[in-house]
């Protein structure tokens, strides 16, 4: 027979309350849905109020005579929050150069008028004259903005690090017809970044479907369908350099440009009307919501920089005490008087919890910022390797923290707008004395190493690997492999007949 004793055993069990959740909760939300979440709190609880008082022009700077409440109530004793100044050394990088930021000179013409219907896009990438034969894909398309179709694909196509970056501000920069209009010097500028990079990566975008976004101006747009429709030849090139001579009416003059019969020229205005000259304009409309930075970085005048919390990414309450002293002033029963007591836990909880956010966001941000300081002086090519972990250890915080209050939130740099995210890289070793290299730095360098090699003394990938070694980078020869692949890169078999064939 089985005998039953009874035994005591001891145990640790992480028990998370209902307020840790809601706090990481609160932690992980976006700008824009822990507005939404406010919102949600104003209406269920009456005992909070909206601060609709206008901010000073700076309200979270040092220095100010007195530091101002974010998140807070009307109580002296409630939390306040400053802006931090940090005066960030000059670490030793091995590679002490400055990227030169070329400006982008190009112009191009608007003032191409040309007769071509707008088709739509069929199955086969194709366009319809009548507007009609819309297919799956068609449909589909329309169920998605442009910028959210391009981006699945850039996201795809696109590994290094810069150049992603890169491409998502360029799609940013599209207008709804998928025209790259505006001038992409300051890009370059902000970035950190050459014209020669920011043009890089044009040419890969223009690859992205639909055909011809990217393009700027209507010749490049045709010029790009044309290409994929295998119909871009020398004469027809001379018919797009000529181009406005159509629009005008002029065709005989035209076909006399292109030296062409008339079966030829009939063509190749056939092969024209089956482009579409607005390539954008298939997808649903996009209402613009700009990215609200958390957190605005720029220089501090003793040197170093200077971070404050922005104050239109933190919503301010506070807590209406007038009314909640006349309502449970007039609450006859218990229940009454419960509910008050419940609202006012949850406000004060709610003003405590965005207080904490806020200052976790600062905390993160600021030693992000000092870690990455090269970035912010010098572009893209001194992102220093940096994983959740080093955060976490220099602020005394679990990764897992870290990682939330770096999703889908955003600082304002001299670089541009840029999510927390951004910032982390993996790391190669460098040589000896040296600090480590992020991996994207390394991409970078073997790009450049690539676009600067002589046609007649194309680099193998040991080559690559001993002229980064000079520079103190110690990478192995299949990981310059991989990066090179990574960057879709051919190897140098491939480029050396390329280059030949150009040449």
């Amino acid at each position: 027979m089985v005998g039953m004793k009874q035994e005591f055993r001891q145990s640790q069990n992480l028990v998370m309350t209902q307020a840790l959740q809601q706090s990481i909760k609160l932690l992980q939300l976006s700008a824009v849905e822990l507005q939404e979440y406010i919102d949600e709190e104003l209406e269920k609880n009456p005992l909070l109020t909206k601060d609709e008082t206008e901010s000073d022009e700076h309200p979270n700077e040092v220095g100010a005579d007195e530091p101002t409440v974010d998140a807070a109530s009307s109580d002296e004793d409630e939390p306040r929050i400053e802006a931090k100044e940090i005066e960030v050394t000059d670490s030793d990088y091995s590679v002490n150069e400055e990227l030169v930021s070329d400006s982008y000179g190009d112009e191009w013409s608007e003032g191409e008028s040309i007769s071509i219907s707008a088709g739509v896009q069929g199955a086969s990438g194709g366009y319809d004259d009548d507007g009609e034969g819309y297919g799956i894909e068609s449909a589909s398309a329309r169920d998605k903005t442009l910028r959210e179709h391009l981006l699945e694909q850039i996201h795809m196509d696109i590994t290094d690090a810069a150049q992603l970056l890169i491409a998502e501000k360029l799609t940013d920069m599209l207008d709804e017809t998928g025209y790259l209009r505006e001038d992409t010097a300051t890009l370059a500028d902000n970035l950190g970044a050459t014209k020669a990079e920011i043009e890089a990566v044009i040419v890969l975008l223009q690859q992205m479907e639909p055909v011809g976004v990217f393009a700027r101006s209507l010749t490049e747009c045709l010029r790009l369908q044309l290409k994929d429709m295998d119909r871009l030849d020398p004469v027809m090139e001379t018919f797009l350099d000529n181009i406005e001579m159509m629009g005008s009416g002029d065709l005989q003059g035209l076909r006399k440009k292109c030296n062409a019969d008339m079966e030829d020229f009939t063509q190749m205005i056939a092969d024209i009307r089956r482009c579409n000259p607005k390539p954008g304009l298939g997808f649903a409309s996009e209402d613009v919501q700009a990215v609200i930075p958390d957190v605005i970085v720029r220089r501090a005048k003793a040197g170093g920089w200077h971070l404050e919390l922005n104050p239109d990414a933190m919503p301010r309450v506070l807590i209406n005490r007038q009314y909640s002293a006349d309502v449970g002033a007039r609450a006859g029963d218990k229940e009454a008087k419960k509910f008050v007591s419940e609202q006012m836990a949850n406000a004060n909880w709610l003003i405590k919890a965005l207080d904490q956010r806020a200052n976790t966001i600062l905390k993160v941000a600021t030693e992000i910022v000092t870690q990455q300081d090269k970035f912010l002086q010098h572009g893209i090519r001194f992102l220093k390797p940096l994983v959740l972990k080093d955060i976490a250890a220099a602020v005394g915080m679990h990764e897992s923290t870290i990682s939330r209050v770096t999703t889908s939130k955003f600082m304002a740099t001299p670089r541009g707008t840029l999510e927390l995210k951004f910032f982390f890289t993996s790391s190669i070793n460098a040589g000896t004395g040296a600090n480590d290299f992020s991996s994207k730095t390394v991409q970078y360098y073997i790009k450049e190493l690539v676009n600067a090699e002589d046609p007649k003394d194309i680099l193998s990938d040991d080559a690559i690997v001993k002229r980064l070694k000079d520079r103190n980078i110690d990478v192995a020869r299949r990981t310059v492999t991989k990066y090179r692949e990574e960057m879709n890169i051919p190897s140098s078999v491939v480029r050396r007949r390329q280059k030949a064939n150009s040449a």
